[in-house]
């Protein structure tokens, strides 16, 4: 049995959820492509596809079989078009995680021009508040803003992140610009459900301090964090990258630029000891460039 073309047989079955849809559009009679398929499920020992009369669908083990087999005939082409210089022989899918404001703010505006230039890639992209498991959930790559450990993956940096602390004019009007770390007692911080530490996290003189405030309000991503900043509802600490638009028309200020919080790391990881595709390498380098501007902006206030 040639595995590789039952495994392509596979895919347009599971794609078409049909034996004699599959069979018309290879151009083969439906018999074989049938029993190719059986083949391939008595070689792995599980059943691929559940079998009915007006249907076919993946099993639990087909969804798994289906999305590595997918991935590997995508290597497979392009490991045949590697020596190729033009953009148009990169193809395959390409799985990233990024937090979701970074994709709002940094990526998204931004993205149209990487996938006209690649127009072969299947680009699935994931927007997590939490740092998924790059292996296990099947991920390329995925872009960390913060100190998280690696967890044995390989990684990249980029640069950091100034953080800033803010507020809207209409919170400022209503309860006064803090201009002291005494002052922040008398204000509401916006807290994010993820952030075990609470309060602000202060560089005085070069040592890192936290000030605990105030605030009823804890939100659970960072886009509503932001609104509800924007909105009055009190005081975030943010990395300014992320609110360069509100801080330019007038909707946020940045109050304490004395005591911003140490820039946060920005850093690629991906999985190890195996090589990266092509179209793996080429997304890491353009977010890398893309991501430049935004991380070489730690500067002092």
């Amino acid at each position: 049995m040639d595995k590789i073309h039952a495994m392509k047989l596979f895919l347009q079955v599971a794609d078409l959820e049909s034996f004699s849809l599959a069979a018309q559009a290879l151009d083969q009679p439906k018999a074989s492509v049938s029993r190719q398929i059986q083949a391939l499920e008595a070689s792995l020992g599980v059943r691929l596809l559940h079998r009915t009369t007006r249907r076919v669908q993946l099993t639990d083990e087909g969804m798994v079989y289906y999305e590595r087999a997918k991935d590997l005939l995508a290597n497979l082409d392009e490991l045949n078009t590697m020596f190729r210089e033009d953009a148009a022989s990169v193809s395959g899918r390409l799985r990233v995680d990024m937090p979701a404001w970074v994709a709002s703010a940094l990526v998204l505006p931004h993205l149209s021009a990487f996938l006209q230039l690649y127009p072969g890639i299947a680009l699935e992209l994931s927007s997590s508040e939490r740092p998924v498991d790059v292996v296990r959930e099947g991920f390329d790559c995925a872009l960390r803003v913060g100190e998280y450990p690696q967890g044995g993956l390989a990684a990249r940096s980029i640069g950091k992140l100034t953080v800033i602390n803010c507020a809207s004019p209409d919170y400022l009007a209503r309860f006064g610009y803090p201009q002291t770390l005494e002052c922040l007692a008398d204000h509401a911080l916006i807290r994010l459900a993820n952030d075990e530490a609470q309060g602000f996290a202060l560089s005085i003189n070069g040592d890192s301090r936290r000030i605990q405030t105030g605030g009823v309000l804890t939100v659970s991503c960072a886009e509503t964090y932001h609104s509800a900043c924007i909105v009055g509802l009190g005081i975030i600490q943010t990395p300014r990258a992320g609110v360069k638009a509100a801080l330019r028309d007038g909707r946020l200020i940045e109050i304490l630029p004395q005591y911003r919080a140490a820039p946060l790391p920005v850093t690629l990881v991906y999985p190890p000891g195996r090589g990266l595709s092509r179209r793996v390498h080429l997304f890491m380098a353009w977010l890398t460039a893309r991501l430049k501007g935004a991380v070489d902006e730690t500067r002092p206030a």
